[in-house]
């Protein structure tokens, strides 16, 4: 049983914005492999399906960002899931808009959802799916280009790139460089 997290903050004056990718990658997910309707539990909206013989569970945190491992570390425990059965999906500041890249461990980058986590769990051994969404330049600038809202012009990248994440997910527990490439290959094939 795997356990994906998209992290973002709940609330429709949140759902549009560049923070809340990781909530639009559990949609798509769910929207394209049937799974089941959002249930609330754990502080959290919970889907359940299956990739192939997989179970997979997705949970959306309703804790907002800097909590959310309040909602990931029980919900892991209640299935028995362990950390390396876990793929945070998260904005990453740190690569360019439409960039996807996947890496087990490290650091937060900053990166209050993952220090929640992390914190929750004592160690950093979940998978990180990096879902880059540019840097505005400045440090100043930072909060607003984190918080605003996707542009209409981003949804060009954005709108494939959910699209292929869905398309090529069950990758992702195989080989995670095999889901990062063909999602890749795929966003250059639609420029």
């Amino acid at each position: 049983m795997y356990l994906f997290v998209g992290l973002g903050n709940p609330g429709s004056e949140h759902a549009k914005q560049r923070h809340n990718i990781g909530f639009m990658a559990m949609d798509a997910i769910k929207d394209a492999h049937g799974f089941s309707d959002w249930k609330s539990k754990s502080k959290g909206l919970v889907s359940e399906g299956r990739l192939g013989t997989d179970k997979v569970i997705l949970l959306k945190p309703q804790t907002f960002m800097n909590l959310s491992g309040e909602s990931v570390q029980p919900l892991a425990a209640f299935y028995k899931i362990d950390p390396e059965d876990i793929f945070v999906f998260h904005d990453e500041l740190d690569l360019a808009e439409g960039v996807i890249k996947v890496k087990k461990g490290g650091g937060s980058a900053g990166h209050n959802g993952l220090k929640s986590i992390t914190g929750r769990f004592g160690m950093p051994d979940y998978y990180r799916v990096r879902m880059g969404i540019g840097h505005p330049g400045s440090k100043a600038r930072v909060n607003g280009h984190v918080l605003g809202n996707f542009r209409d012009e981003e949804h060009d990248w954005l709108d494939p790139q959910l699209k292929f994440v869905a398309k090529y997910i069950g990758n992702l527990l195989n080989k995670p460089t095999d889901f990062t490439a063909k999602v890749m290959q795929d966003m250059k094939g639609e420029k």
